[in-house]
This record gives C-alpha cells, sequence and structure tokens, in this order.
C-alpha cells in the first residue's frame, strides 16, 4: 500500500512543533532556529537510517515508487546526499517515515535475493561434492559419497601444540589410544561449542594426518548443507581449498571479487557484511599453501572493498578484521598448525582413522566376494606394521589393491612389509596405466623404456619436493623434471592429477600423489636408482666430485643421519623404503627398473643402526630405527626382549637402554592395548626409563 505523500508546502504537520512556540510569544528569529534544529536532528535519523543500505538502491526505489516526486530520476548519491534529498522533497515529519518504508521494502527484496542466492549455490556444491573418487581422481567410476560415508572420527584436538614426529609415529599413538575417553564431534556440529563451553566459535582448525579424512570431512559438511540436510541458518558456504589459492599469490582482490572469481554464479551477491548473513569459509590443505601468510607483518584490513593480496586477505579473514561475523574452518596436518597463532583459532579438532573394526568393514565392503575380503583381513592382521598403517583410509585402498592381485597369484609373494606393499602398488599402477592408455598386458616385472623413464622422472619429483616439504605440485614443478605436462593425465596411473575444474573452483592444473607415503616410496626409488646406476649418494653434498668406490652402507648411513636430523621426521618413512629396497626381495620386484642388483652386505648397516639406537636421545626415533630393521628383516634385539617378557623375570634382570628402547617398540607395536604400565617392573637406568616414556603416554594407567 502506497504512503500518503507529504510535500514540503503542507506546513500544517511540518511546523507543528515550530507554531507551539509561536504561541507561546516567541519571535520569528527563535522559531526559525528551532526549526533549524529540527532539521539538523531529522537530517542526522535520516542518515542513521541510510548507513546500512546501498542508497544508489534506495534511490532507484524511491524514484521508482514516488515518481510524482522526482522531476528527474536521482540515482547516483552518497549517505548525506540522499538524506538531504528526502527532506527536501518529503518534509520533516513524511521523510522519516519514507524512509522506513523504503527500508521495509528493500529489507523483502533482499531477502529474496538472499534466498536465490543461496539456493543457486546449493545446487551448484551439490553437483560439486555429491561424488567421490578414492585413490586416483581418474581412476573408475565415481561414488556417491552418502553411499560410501562412514562417519569419521573427529575429536578434542587441545590446544594445537605441534607434533613433531612423522606422521607414521601418530598413527601407531592413535592406534594404542583406542580405549582412551575422548571427546567426540560430529562433523556437522564442527562450530558447535563442546560441552561447559560458554562462547562462540568463530575458527576452527582442524588436525589429521595426510589421508585420514580431512577433505572427505569438508565435503560431507557442505554436501550435508547443500542438500539441506544440516545447518540451514547458514547463507553461504564458500569453499577455497589452498592449492587453488596459492595459484593468486601475485594478484589483488577485495574479498567480494575474490568470490565472484571462484563463484561467478553469485555475481548478484554484492556484500556479506551484514551480521545477519551467516557465512561459513572452509580453507581446505594449510600443509599445502605457499603463500606466506605472516599474521605478524601483514597490514590490518577491515574494507572489504579495498584490493588487497591474497595473502594479506586470508590473514584478516582468519584474524577477524575483515567480516568478524564470518565462521572459518582451517584444515591441514599436524606439523603445519603453526602457520596460523593460537590467539586466532577458537577451537582445535583432530580426524581420527578407521578403528579395528571399521578396517574390517572396509575390506567387507569393497569386496564382493565374502571369501576374499576375509583372506585379506587374515593377512593385514599378520602383519602389525601393515595393520597400523590401515588405520589410513587411503592405505586400506592401497592394500586392497595389491593384496586383490597377489592373493590370487601363486607365484607372486604376498607383501608383508610397506616397502613390498608400495612396491607391487608402484607396479600395478604402472601396468594399469599401459593397459588402459596402449591396451598392453604385461608380465609382472617387465617394464618398458618409456615406463622407467616415466617412473624416474617421478621418483625425482617425489624426492626433490619431499626435500621441500612440498605435497602439492604445478607446471613449473613437473617441468624442472622433464615431465611433459600434455602427458600427465597418463602418468596419472601413478600420480593422481587433480585438474581445476574438477570441483568446479580450479581453473590451473593441480598435481599430488594419492598419499604422502606414495610419494616417500618414490623418493627413495629415486636415490637407490641413482646409486644403482652410477653409485651416487645423492643425500650427500657435492655428488659430482664422489667416487666410484661409494658402498651401498655409505648411501643407508647418509639416510639414517638425515633422518635423525630431521626437526619433524618427514625423511623416516622414506629411510624405511630405501632400506627395504635394498633387499634382493624387493629388487627382484622391480628388476626391469633396476637392471644391476646391489649384492652388497647389509651387516655394516645394521651394526651402524644398532649404534645409533644405543646413542640416540629421542625415545620415538629409537622406535622407528627399530621398524627400519625390521624391514631388514634384522630383528635379534626384538626376539631378545620377547623371550625376556616370556622369562618373567623383569623385575630381575637389568635392561640395558638400547633393550628399553627394544622393549617400548615391542609394547607399542602388539595388538593390546595396555590397561596399565608400571615402570617398576623394569630394572634400568634412568635413561633406559625415559625411553620407555612412548609407552606410559599411549597406556590407560601407568604408574
Amino acid at each position: 500500500m502506497p504512503l500518503e505523500i507529504y510535500c514540503k508546502t503542507d506546513e500544517t504537520l511540518i511546523c507543528k512543533q515550530c507554531a507551539t512556540v509561536q504561541h507561546r510569544g516567541h519571535n520569528k528569529s527563535y522559531t526559525q532556529a528551532a526549526r533549524a534544529l529540527l532539521e539538523l536532528d531529522t537530517l542526522s535519523l535520516l542518515e542513521q537510517t541510510l548507513n546500512n543500505v546501498d542508497t544508489n538502491k534506495f534511490m532507484w526505489y524511491l524514484c521508482q515508487n514516488y515518481p510524482e516526486c522526482f522531476e528527474t530520476p536521482q540515482v547516483t548519491c552518497d549517505i548525506q546526499e540522499a538524506s538531504k534529498f528526502i527532506l527536501e522533497r518529503f518534509g520533516l515529519v513524511a521523510a522519516p517515515k519514507i524512509a522506513l518504508k523504503v527500508m521495509l521494502e528493500l529489507g523483502k527484496s533482499h531477502k529474496t535475493i538472499q534466498d536465490h542466492l543461496k539456493c543457486k549455490l546449493q545446487g551448484h556444491l551439490r553437483s560439486k561434492f555429491q561424488c567421490i573418487r578414492e585413490g586416483n581422481a581418474h581412476q573408475g567410476n565415481p561414488i556417491l559419497l552418502n553411499d560410501i560415508f562412514t562417519e569419521l572420527l573427529i575429536t578434542e584436538g587441545g590446544d594445537g601444540a605441534i607434533n613433531k614426529e612423522h606422521e607414521i609415529r601418530q598413527i601407531e599413538d592413535a592406534c594404542k589410544n583406542k580405549g582412551m575417553e575422548e571427546i567426540v564431534i560430529k562433523c556437522n556440529d564442527i562450530f558447535q561449542p563442546l560441552p561447559g563451553q560458554n562462547k562462540r566459535i568463530r575458527t576452527v582448525l582442524t588436525k589429521g594426518i595426510a589421508g585420514i579424512g580431512k577433505t572427505v570431512s569438508v565435503h560431507k559438511f557442505i554436501l550435508d548443507w547443500a542438500e539441506g540436510k544440516a545447518n540451514q541458518d547458514i547463507h553461504y558456504i564458500f569453499p577455497l581449498p589452498f592449492r587453488d589459492l596459492n595459484l593468486k599469490g601475485n594478484d589483488k582482490y577485495s574479498v567480494m571479487q575474490l568470490l565472484h572469481h571462484y563463484f561467478p554464479e553469485l555475481k548478484e551477491l554484492k556484500t556479506i557484511r551484514s551480521e545477519e548473513v551467516k557465512t561459513v569459509f572452509i580453507f581446505d590443505g594449510l600443509d599445502e599453501c605457499r603463500l606466506p601468510l605472516n599474521f605478524m607483518n601483514n597490514e590490518m584490513c577491515c574494507d572489504l572493498t579495498k584490493n588487497i593480496s591474497v595473502d594479506v586477505l586470508l590473514t584478516n579473514l582468519i584474524q577477524g578484521n575483515l567480516l568478524p561475523s564470518a565462521l572459518v574452518w582451517v584444515t591441514s596436518r599436524p606439523a603445519a598448525t603453526n602457520q596460523i597463532p593460537p590467539e586466532c583459532v577458537d577451537q582445535v579438532t583432530e580426524v581420527r582413522g578407521f578403528n579395528d573394526s571399521e578396517k574390517e568393514e572396509y575390506f567387507r565392503k569393497r569386496f564382493g566376494d565374502r571369501g576374499l575380503a576375509e583372506k585379506i583381513i587374515a593377512h593385514i592382521k599378520s602383519s602389525r606394521s601393515l595393520h597400523i598403517m590401515c588405520h589410513i583410509p587411503v592405505f586400506c585402498w592401497i592394500s586392497a589393491t595389491v593384496l586383490e592381485k597377489t592373493l590370487g597369484n601363486s607365484d607372486t609373494e604376498v607383501p608383508k612389509t610397506l616397502t613390498q606393499m608400495y612396491t607391487h602398488f608402484l607396479l600395478i599402477q604402472t601396468h594399469l596405466k599401459n593397459k588402459k592408455y596402449h591396451g598392453v598386458i604385461q608380465d609382472n616385472t617387465d617394464l618398458p623404456e618409456s615406463d622407467k623413464e616415466m617412473i624416474f622422472k617421478l621418483a625425482k619429483l617425489a624426492f626433490l619436493q619431499l626435500e621441500k616439504e612440498n605435497l602439492i605440485f604445478y607446471e613449473n614443478d613437473l617441468t624442472e623434471c622433464d615431465i611433459d605436462v600434455s602427458k600427465a593425465t597418463e602418468y596419472s596411473a601413478i600420480c593422481t592429477e587433480i585438474f581445476k575444474e574438477e570441483f568446479g573452483l580450479y581453473r590451473e592444473r593441480v598435481f599430488c600423489f594419492v598419499h604422502l607415503s606414495i610419494q616417500e616410496h618414490l623418493a627413495a626409488v629415486y636415490v637407490q636408482l641413482k646409486f644403482t646406476d652410477s653409485h651416487i649418494n645423492i643425500l650427500q653434498e657435492g655428488t659430482e666430485n664422489q667416487s666410484k668406490m661409494v658402498k651401498m652402507s655409505d648411501l643407508h648411513k647418509s639416510a639414517v643421519d638425515r633422518a635423525l636430523k630431521s626437526k619433524n621426521g618427514h625423511f623416516d618413512l622414506f629411510l624405511r623404503f630405501l632400506l627395504g629396497l635394498s633387499l634382493d626381495s624387493n629388487q627382484a620386484l622391480l628388476r626391469g627398473l633396476l637392471p644391476k642388483p646391489c649384492l652388497e652386505s647389509l651387516e655394516e648397516t645394521v651394526d651402524y643402526i644398532k649404534e645409533k639406537i644405543r646413542k640416540e636421545s629421542s625415545a620415538e626415533r629409537t622406535i622407528n630405527l627399530f621398524h627400519c630393521l625390521n624391514e631388514l628383516n634384522y630383528n635379534s634385539l626384538v626376539e631378545e626382549i620377547h623371550s625376556f617378557l616370556r622369562s618373567g623375570k623383569q623385575s630381575e634382570t637389568e635392561l640395558k637402554p638400547d633393550q628399553c628402547s627394544a622393549l617400548a617398540y615391542v609394547l607399542l607395536t602388539s595388538e593390546d592395548v595396555m590397561n596399565e604400565f608400571d615402570l617398576k617392573m623394569c630394572n634400568t637406568s634412568p635413561e633406559g626409563y625415559r625411553r620407555l616414556l612412548p609407552v606410559v603416554k599411549t597406556s590407560r594407567r601407568a604408574r
């Protein structure tokens, strides 16, 4: 219903207060002063009213609905000009009423637009996130996420302190902690306060090792919102993975420009400043970020319209300088979480992997053949190192791929160690590539020259990027290793290739391995190849001056030293793979790639590792050295400890520190969770007790 039009010439209403003043006998000049004050008050009221609205839209709406008051349309003007114009056209009493009426109508229109844009975004995200591909992005048919998703265990993650151990070490801790009480958080409740918390959760940091399910959790959160199943109070969700934002490092955007760049279907969206508009930004993969994220020195910015670098934009969004009402979710591998200052994070959570029953359920769901599934489960359980690794969903996929091929082949040794499993996986993926692209079916170990060249280049990429601690690669990284980017799709049988358009957010190609452990295995293959072909120890500086007398034990010593010096242990698993590749059984598997086998004795390598176990101060690093001995099939120290435990004379026999390390390894890799660990059961020195601390940390109770 249109408002009654009040014109400025209607003095009956406009000057009621002035007339009252005149009636009391005040002079004309005083009346004019009172009127001027009233006009100033009304003008101020109008400016406040228009402060939170687009004045151009306001004036356009006014001209459309009250054309009789305008000789020419008045569209472009600021708040002060618009306020004066309204006051001049409608007078003191009518102007605020007209302004309020238009504001209400615009609000209804705005809400309609918001609902329309929300539906568009939900449709867009639903189509992008409803399917998931296991492992390789281009292998097999996409699977509906809702069909295979099992609620992943997300727990309260403490204060976000950095765990500098290698991720495989953290997997073992997680497996041993399975009996401990934890606060469990459902994926869709990620922004809800925990029991006992009385604060708003704005920024959540979710950590988890590579392949554990962080990205799947993000996709499920988005999909449930897009399908209208959860969090419908949220208006907009903007997923912006770091792997994509890396490519915008030198560009400048305002917040809205960045959103329009990635979500062109939302061009009508002009602002998300309003407190009433609930917005979520999801930055997945902080560990893949190549931007500086300099929270200390980046300029502070609160202006949504200002063009700033993507790096500065991100730090201000996370800090809450930009859009303090928006929610922010960041995911990361543990080693990279320290890039965000703790004071910027309201909640730290952690994604855990499969427990033992979920591992078995995975294989039963994966194979229609129940007998095959049970065989695979039995084999996985027979090797503690493989069983531990199946805590990671991606490793279950790798194991299923390999064991499906090898369990039914009497001519092939079924893998029992990590190195064997990953070497088989490398060969299987290469053969799948040849069958898919060339229609060629090969012998298990037969590799044509083109495959040898491809594996060598990928292995070089893996090693160079492992040294830089990069998991995500771009075209220039591939070019550096002489990889023809135009053939990258074919390479993707081993190297997962994720195209930018895969999720509708990307414009350029991004590359990564299926999992960090595959990158570590290939990096070890590269180092072994360089040694086999040229007797070069690439782990040592000045390779061009090395003599031809470099021994394999020299290579192994360099690898052990590098792993022990690594601050976050990112060469631990690489070391295990490199040592495993020196065994005859694994060299036989790779005879198509390593035509000149190394027949050198491993005794010197074993002695060097045992010496390091005696001297190493880090209890966790000695555990990895025992894993290395296991890869070399050397278990005499472990067998001593088994005999010691069977003897029942724990309190009588004094254990040396290296024996305590062996005891810790045995207890940590056993299937049983210790209900109670009593340090007094062991007779040892203070150094020996210190080496047993990892067992204390993972026991339900310790004395």
